[in-house]
């Protein structure tokens, strides 16, 4: 690997100069993502040629092969590290990173549970075939019709975020006649190292109750005879890198739920998730494996110091588990040399996407990579920022990359990491439809989520009587089945 060139100041420090700009990434892309003999990107054994004939872009594309062996792997590395210390672990994948009823079915047929935050995501679960017992349901503000909706169908879990939540559910559980099962959400007071956004523990945001406040919340919850407290929730962020966060978080949370248990007995203890993946070459997430042994172990020994048995222990991955196996197509449309003096030289590189359909880099800063995919590109590598069509200068697909300089527009772009809160977060900026997500396996491909078409679009405004068709061309996501 060569070093970036120093005096490019526009290129971050952590971007390295590739000595090949064609390279795929291993732990960044799929497993299954190769090129050819041509040099074209396939992904599930499909070819992004044939991907883009069939269903056009931008395209979402999921490896289904990839999804299930990050659930998997995922669930085998808990269940080990809480059968080592004599108790269990629960794995709920959590659906706010991407859901769709196929999805549901990947994940729970791979021994995982769901977790969802709303009443579309509880209904896509449901669709799915989820077991309801199988369910957790999160929100920092759920309507009286969604909480009696979970208590209809017997959704596993509530985690209860406030003390008039906790009154809310009380009613509404004797009403309908039933004893549901909560958890309370308490915020530890760690810190993750992460975007501000992402960071979930700390006091001064909107989910769950201090460390101070729980006891007497659970006072209260046990008071009410509809309402069976399970044990407590934390959750500290998203794309953590390190045990140190966890484990730490872990010791308070112990602490608390010790002192909680002289008066009741608290079966579960859910940590959350929030374990971070590789976007660029230079991300270097702690596998798994070790991962779930360093906060198994921490939880462990904080019982022990106590002298309490360890808790049956949750957790909820949703990033971990289908973010790598998504990559998102785009077609170059224009490419841009702009020269910034003695700072260096830059090529803006537009697609025909943008934020839209990946708003991660607008709202966090994130940082993604890319590679020409529908051919191996012959040039030196340049360094380029790739921008979608939007009308909007904070329209960045990839802020820092580099590419081969003979990146040119009918070029695909693909930019690998893509599965978790892209499809999630897209919207319909500048009346722009989603793309459609596209699963591929074993050679074979097939529409989970259709595309939107301008009619889907038209056909919302009120002020239209009868919309017209799609034009000619415009994106359906249908495509062969």
């Amino acid at each position: 690997m060569l070093s970036a060139s120093p005096d490019d100041a526009l290129a971050p420090d952590w971007l390295e100069l590739p000595s090949d700009p064609n390279d795929l990434v291993e732990g960044v892309w799929p497993a299954s993502a190769r090129r050819d003999a041509d040099g074209e990107l396939s992904i599930g054994g499909v070819g992004v040629s044939e991907l883009r004939a069939r269903f056009g872009t931008p395209l979402y594309v999921l490896d289904e092969g990839e999804a299930r062996a990050h659930a998997a792997r995922i669930k085998a590395a808990f269940d080990a590290a809480a059968a080592a210390h004599g108790t269990k672990a629960r794995v709920y994948y959590a659906g706010k990173a991407f859901l769709s009823t196929e999805v549901a079915r990947w994940v729970t047929q791979e021994g995982l549970r769901v977790d969802v935050c709303t009443r579309g995501e509880l209904e896509t679960a449901l669709a799915a075939g989820v077991k309801p017992s199988r369910i957790g349901y999160h929100g920092n503000n759920k309507k009286v019709s969604e909480l009696e909706r979970a208590v209809e169908v017997g959704v596993g879990a509530i985690v209860l975020d406030s003390a008039i939540e906790i009154e809310r559910l009380g009613a509404i559980a004797e009403r309908l006649g039933a004893v549901q099962r909560v958890l309370l959400r308490v915020n530890s007071g760690v810190h993750a190292e992460t975007h501000d956004f992402l960071a979930t523990a700390h006091e001064d945001q909107k989910f769950g109750t201090p460390l101070e406040a729980a006891p007497a919340l659970v006072e209260r919850i046990r008071e009410i005879p509809s309402l069976d407290l399970r044990g407590l929730h934390c959750h500290i962020g998203s794309q953590i890198f390190g045990s140190a966060g966890f484990a730490e978080s872990a010791s308070r949370i112990v602490e608390l739920h010790a002192a909680l248990r002289e008066d009741g007995e608290l079966p579960l203890l859910n940590l959350g998730g929030g374990f971070g993946i590789a976007y660029t070459r230079a991300d270097d997430p702690t596998p798994i494996e070790e991962l779930a042994t360093a906060i198994v172990d921490a939880v462990a020994a904080e019982c022990e110091v106590r002298g309490i048995p360890i808790p049956a222990l949750a957790f909820e991955p949703g990033r971990a588990v289908i973010g790598q196996a998504g990559v998102t197509l785009y077609e170059v449309g224009t490419t841009k040399d702009v020269s910034l003096g003695d700072r260096g030289d830059r090529l803006y590189v537009s697609v025909d996407g943008g934020m839209s359909d990946n708003a991660r880099p607008a709202l966090y800063g994130s940082q993604y990579s890319a590679r020409i995919a529908s051919r191996e590109g012959t040039g030196e590598p340049v360094l380029v920022r790739v921008v979608g069509s939007h009308c909007e200068s904070g329209d960045v697909v990839v802020d820092h990359e580099y590419l081969p300089s003979d990146v040119t527009p009918g070029d695909l772009l693909a930019v690998p990491a893509t599965g978790a809160y892209c499809h999630a977060l897209a919207s319909n900026y500048n009346h722009t439809p989603r793309p459609a997500v596209v699963a591929v396996r074993d050679g074979a491909a097939r529409v989970i989520v259709r595309g939107e078409t301008l009619a889907d679009l038209l056909g919302r405004d009120a002020g239209i009587a009868a919309p017209a068709e799609a034009a000619p061309g415009a994106r359906t996501g249908e495509g062969e089945a």
